[in-house]
C-alpha cells in the first residue's frame, strides 16, 4: 500500500512517561500509580507491551476488560497512551500448539519458550496470530481519545534477529529467487565456482548454519539482508493493519540505537515517528559521546524531524555484568541530552519497579521504596523542568557534519571469517570518527551512503566496505558542489555481491579520491606503526594500507615507520569546488582529531580545543535558537556567553556566561544567529 506522509504523535506537549505494566500489580495499586504519575508530570505511558496472554487467554477469545479499565483511568487523569500491539512475545498456548513457531539457532537447535521474542519472524502461524491481535486492538481502541501513538511489537531483533529454522530456509529461498531471478543469477552473484558450491536449484540452498569451515561470504551477507527484511516484512504487516483501521494515528516501533542487526533506514521508511531505546552505561565516563551519535542517527532517519526517546533507565539496568546506578544528576543530564539532539520528550523503562521476573533489579521512575525513592524524587524534578522546555518542541538540530551509516557495508566488514583482519569493526570506526568530531565541538547527523547530504559541509565515511557506483556518484556530486568528504580505510572493496571491484579498492570511489590500494596491512595484535601528520607522529591501531596516490592527489600524511614507511597515509584531492580525503590508517583519538581539524578548517567548520565533557547543541526553528550546554563532567564549567540569551531552566541572563556544576545543563533561548559552522 502507499505510505502516506508521516503523522505526528497526538500529544500537545513534550512527552514524559514510561512503560507501564499494570498487569503485574493488583488493581488497588493502579489508582496510586496514576496519582503519582500526575504528581510527577507524566502525560503518556506505554502499555501493554507483553500482555498478549492476558488479552487472548485462549485462541480467538478476547479479554480486554482490564485494559479498558486502565486506559480509562489514565485518560480520566489526562494521561495519554502509546498503545503497543502486544505482539513482542507469543503466548504459551500458541507455542505449545505450534512449536514450529519457535526459532532455531545456527547449530540447528530449537530455542525454548521462557524468555522474550520466542518466535520465528518468517512463521506464517505466528504472523497470522499477531495480525489477528493487532486488528482486534485497533478496532477496539482506535477511536479512544487516550490513543496517542501505536507501538508495534518491541525492540525487533533484540533477542531473535536471525532464525535458521526450516520455515526461515523456505522464506530465504523465496527472497533469493526474487533477488536473483534464477539460479544461474545466484551462482554468478555468489561466485559459487569457488570451492565447488554451484547450485542446480534454489531448493538446494539452506541458511548459513554452522558448517565445516568458512561459509561463502556472499551467502552470509545475503542472509543478513534477508533477516533484516524478514523482520521488516513482519513490521509492515502490522503497520498495514493499523493504517487500514486507524489511518490518523501515528505508528512507531522502538529502535535500539546503532543496532547492527536491522537496517534502520528501511524500518524508518515504514513508520511515522522514530523512537529509540537508549541505555548508555553510567559507569563509562564517555558513554554520552556514543549516545550523541545514536541520537544523530535517530533524528536523521526522518530527515531531521524530531524523534522520541521511548526508553532509558532512570538509574541502573539489570542486564550488564555490573549494573552501576546513575549518580545524582546523571538521569536529568542524559534526558536533556536526548532533547538537545532532537527528541521531543523523555520516557523511561519503566514506571513502577517490578517485584519479580528478569527485570526486578532494573530501576524505575517509581522505585521499590515508592515515592520515597530517589528515582521518584528526580522524576518529579525532571517533569517540572520539561514543562519549561516546551518552546523547544518541534524544532530541529543544526549540524554541519554528517557521518555515513550503511548496513550493507556494516554486515560485510564484520564477517567473522576470511577477512584481512577480524579487528576492523564498522561500529568501532564510526564511534572513533564521531568521537573526534564531538571533541572538536561538532554535533553529527547521519546519512545514507547515497545521500542526500543536504546542506552539510563535511561528510564522514569511516568505512564503506561495500560501495556502489550510485553511492560514489552521490558523494562526488556533494564534493563538486563544495563539500568535503573524508573516506576511511577498507572502503570500496567489494560490490553488493561481495565481489572485489575490478582494479581493486577503492573501486567506484577511485576517481573521486585519486588513490589506489595495492595491499591491506592490518596491524597484528601488539604491533606498532605510526603516521606523521603536520610534524606530529601519531600511533595507529588495527589497520594500514599500501596505497598509491594520483599526481593530483596531495599527500598530507605518511607512515613513519615499519614496512609502510614513507607511503601515503592521508591524501586530499580537489574535485570541483570541494575536496575528497582518504585516510589509509586507523588512528587513535589525537590522530583522528588532527585529521578532522584539518578538514573542518578547510570546510569552514568551527572547532574548539578538544573537550569530551562539554557538549553544545543547538535546536532552531529558523527564528529562535535553543542552545543546550551540557556538562558531562564532575568539574564545574561555565557556559559560553550568549548576549540576549536566557536560560529556560532558571530564567538567568546568559550574556555573562552561566555556571554549570557537575552534570549541569543550561538551555539558552536566543535569536537565531548566523548559521554556526
Amino acid at each position: 500500500m502507499t505510505i502516506p506522509a508521516p503523522r505526528s504523535i497526538r500529544l500537545d506537549a513534550l512527552a514524559y512517561g514510561g512503560d507501564y505494566n499494570p498487569d503485574q500489580w493488583s488493581e488497588d495499586v493502579w489508582a496510586e500509580d496514576v496519582r503519582l504519575m500526575v504528581e510527577a508530570g507524566v502525560n503518556i505511558v506505554t502499555l501493554p507491551v507483553f500482555s498478549w496472554p492476558l488479552l487472548e487467554p485462549e485462541p480467538g477469545r478476547w479479554d480486554f476488560a482490564g485494559l479498558d479499565r486502565i486506559i480509562d483511568l489514565l485518560w480520566a487523569n489526562g494521561i495519554a497512551v502509546d498503545l503497543a500491539t502486544a505482539t513482542a512475545t507469543p503466548p504459551a498456548w500458541l507455542v505449545r500448539e505450534h512449536p514450529e513457531v519457535l526459532p532455531w539457532n545456527a547449530d540447528g537447535v530449537r530455542l525454548e519458550f521462557g524468555s522474550r521474542q520466542s518466535y520465528c519472524p518468517s512463521s506464517p502461524i505466528y504472523r497470522r496470530a499477531a495480525l489477528r491481535l493487532t486488528r482486534a486492538l485497533a478496532e477496539r481502541y482506535g477511536e479512544h481519545p487516550a490513543l496517542a501513538l501505536w507501538h508495534v511489537s518491541n525492540e525487533y531483533g533484540d533477542h531473535v534477529a536471525r532464525c535458521w529454522c526450516p520455515e526461515s530456509a523456505r522464506h530465504f529461498r523465496r527472497w533469493l529467487e526474487a533477488r536473483y531471478g534464477d539460479i544461474a543469477g545466484l551462482n554468478a552473484a555468489w561466485g559459487t565456482s569457488c570451492w565447488g558450491q554451484n547450485y542446480l536449484s534454489f531448493d538446494q540452498i539452506e541458511p548459513p548454519r554452522t558448517a565445516t569451515g568458512p561459509i561463502n561470504p556472499a551467502q552470509v551477507v545475503d542472509f543478513e539482508r534477508f533477516s533484516s527484511d524478514a523482520l521488516l516484512e513482519l513490521f509492515r504487516a502490522e503497520v498495514d493493519v493499523l493504517r487500514e483501521v486507524t489511518p490518523e494515528i501515528a505508528v512507531t516501533t522502538n529502535f535500539m540505537s546503532l543496532f547492527r542487526e536491522l537496517d534502520y533506514w528501511d524500518f524508518a521508511d515504514a513508520e511515522d515517528l522514530v523512537t529509540d531505546d537508549a541505555y548508555p552505561d553510567p559507569a563509562d565516563p564517555i558513554a554520552h559521546v556514543g549516545a550523541a551519535l545514536n541520537y544523530g542517527l535517530m533524528r536523521s532517519l526522518k530527515d531531521g524531524r524530531p524523534w522520541l526517546l521511548l526508553e532509558q533507565a532512570p538509574s541502573a539496568v539489570s542486564w550488564r555484568d555490573v549494573n552501576v546506578p546513575k549518580a545524582p544528576g546523571q538521569m536529568r543530564l542524559g534526558s536533556l541530552q536526548a532533547v538537545a539532539h532532537g527528541s521531543d520528550g523523555v520516557m523511561f523503562f519503566q514506571w513502577r519497579q517490578a517485584k519479580f521476573g528478569p527485570e526486578k533489579f532494573h530501576s524505575a521512575m517509581l522505585g521499590h521504596r515508592g515515592e520515597r525513592s530517589r528515582s521518584f524524587q528526580e522524576t518529579k524534578t525532571l517533569g517540572a523542568e520539561l514543562k519549561l522546555l516546551e518552546p523547544v518542541r518541534g524544532t530541529r538540530v543544526r549540524s554541519s557534519v554528517a557521518l555515513v551509516a550503511d548496513w550493507d557495508a556494516w554486515w560485510g566488514v564484520t564477517q567473522t571469517e576470511s577477512m584481512p583482519s577480524q579487528r576492523l569493526n564498522w561500529l568501532t570506526e564510526a564511534r572513533a570518527w564521531h568521537a573526534a568530531a564531538f571533541a572538536l565541538g561538532q554535533p553529527v547527523d547521519v546519512a545514507r551512503a547515497a545521500g542526500p547530504f543536504g546542506d552539510h559541509r563535511v561528510v564522514l565515511v569511516p568505512n564503506l566496505y561495500a560501495a556502489t557506483a550510485e553511492q560514489a556518484e552521490a558523494l562526488g556530486a556533494f564534493v563538486a558542489a563544495g563539500g568535503h568528504v573524508v573516506v576511511g580505510p577498507f572502503s570500496g572493496v567489494v560490490d553488493h555481491r561481495e565481489q572485489i571491484h575490478d582494479g581493486g579498492a577503492p573501486g567506484p570511489l577511485r576517481d573521486l579520491l585519486g588513490v589506489e590500494v595495492d595491499e591491506w596491512w592490518p596491524l597484528p595484535d601488539g604491533g606498532h606503526r605510526t603516521v606523521e601528520l603536520g610534524g606530529v607522529v601519531h600511533p595507529t591501531r588495527v589497520w594500514g594500507e599500501w596505497i598509491e596516490a594520483a599526481e593530483d592527489a596531495k599527500v598530507l600524511a605518511r607512515f613513519a615507520d615499519g614496512d609502510l614507511a614513507g607511503l601515503p597515509a592521508l591524501t586530499r584531492r580537489s574535485h570541483g569546488a570541494g575536496a575528497a580525503w582518504y585516510l589509509a590508517a586507523g588512528l587513535g583519538d589525537e590522530g583522528m582529531r588532527a585529521v578532522l581539524s584539518a578538514v573542518f578548517a578547510e570546510a569552514g567548520v568551527a572547532t574548539r580545543e578538544p573537550d569530551t565533557a562539554l557538549e553544545i547543541v543547538t535546536r532552531t526553528d529558523g527564528g529562535t535558537d535553543f542552545t543546550f550546554v551540557l556538562n558531562h563532567g564532575r568539574d564545574a564549567r561555565t557556559a559560553p556567553r550568549i548576549p540576549g540569551g536566557t536560560d529556560l531552566l532558571t530564567g538567568s541572563d546568559a550574556g555573562a556566561g552561566l555556571p554549570l556544576g557537575a552534570f549541569g545543563v543550561a538551555v539558552i533561548q536566543h535569536p537565531t544567529t548566523e548559521r554556526q559552522a
